[in-house]
């Protein structure tokens, strides 16, 4: 059996660390061996870089900064945990990857699709993910979910505009790429949402399997 990278994507409320548990129980229960991640993060090192990236400051925190530190966390995630995780044969479900970075930074901050590629590379080699759920809602829905959790991190606490950016940013890689991304209507009932990931459960099972 061969190792699987799925990577949940989406803009803010929409879902994904709920989505993310329940995918997980659904493959495990089909006798897969399942590895749980986020981004930025998945290691001590990566999360104290993410502690940098999300936390309020008066300072206020340049592009290339917040796009070389999305990278460094991402560098130590890779080597650490998923690289190690797919060698031995595990599914990897990790919360975003560096599609949030061409959302967020790229997207949201107008850095250059080239230089996050430049990085991307640099960064990742020839790995990708296998395949990537982009869970999709409208802005005004998923920034009002986002306060209901409480207080609001650097990134939440942006303006409309850049978000409506972000949703676009994931919407257009999905168009250019059909065979990796699938869009999963996130403005739905939760149990909607989950129908919908029962229906590719079978799919990644028989991809593994395969």
């Amino acid at each position: 059996m061969s190792g699987l990278f799925i990577t949940l994507e989406g803009p803010e409320g929409a879902g994904k660390s709920t989505n993310r548990e329940y995918l997980a129980e659904r493959l495990r229960s089909g006798g897969l061996p399942v590895l749980l991640s986020r981004e930025p993060g998945g290691t001590p090192l990566a999360e104290r870089i993410r502690e940098l990236l999300l936390a309020p400051s008066d300072e206020p925190m340049a592009s290339d900064t917040e796009l070389l530190l999305m990278f460094a966390a991402r560098a130590q995630h890779l080597q650490q945990v998923i690289r190690p995780a797919l060698a031995q044969g595990q599914i990897v479900i990790c919360d975003r990857f560096t599609d949030a970075t061409y959302a967020y930074q790229g997207g949201g901050r107008g850095v250059s699709e080239a230089r996050i590629a430049q990085l991307e590379t640099f960064v990742q080699g020839d790995l990708r993910p296998d395949l990537t759920l982009v869970f999709d809602l409208p802005v005004e829905v998923g920034l009002a979910r986002a306060a209901a959790r409480g207080r609001l991190d650097r990134f939440e606490q942006e303006g409309r505009g850049f978000f409506e950016a972000v949703r676009q940013a994931y919407l257009q890689r999905a168009e250019c790429h059909p065979e990796r991304y699938r869009i999963i209507d996130a403005s739905q009932p939760l149990a909607v949402v989950q129908q919908t990931l029962d229906v590719l459960v079978p799919q990644v099972l028989e991809r593994v399997r395969g």
